[in-house]
Parts: structure tokens; C-alpha cells; sequence
């Protein structure tokens, strides 16, 4: 089996904070993902929806 290591530091994890090492490296890990630290490159899934919540209206399809 593979052993894991802390992905902050590199040590190896403690069983309470798995996969960490520590309390500290576990909340550095959480203020990166909080502090959007963390991200994932995508650009907008449809350029419409894109383009409604910069001018922040709603529109309605009525067929009526």
C-alpha cells in the first residue's frame, strides 16, 4: 500500500487529521479554499447565462 503524505507540508498524516499531518495544515488548506486560493480554469458553460447575470435581469420564455 501506498503511503500518502500531508499535501500542505509533505509529512506523513496523523490518523485524527487524515490527510493532513496536523490541525495547522488543515486549516491552511481550508483558508486557501476559502480565500478561493483553490480554483478550477473553466470559462462560463452557456455565454447567454453568462451575459444575464452581468446585467442581472431575468428572462422569461412566454409563449402566451
Amino acid at each position: 500500500m501506498k503511503k500518502i503524505a500531508c499535501p500542505i507540508c509533505g509529512k506523513p498524516p496523523s490518523d485524527t487529521h487524515k490527510p493532513f499531518c496536523g490541525q495547522g495544515c488543515r486549516d491552511r488548506d481550508l483558508l486557501q479554499w476559502l480565500g478561493e486560493g483553490y480554483r478550477i480554469p473553466a470559462g462560463p458553460a452557456d455565454p447567454e447565462a453568462e451575459n444575464d447575470a452581468q446585467t442581472g435581469l431575468d428572462t422569461a420564455d412566454n409563449d402566451d
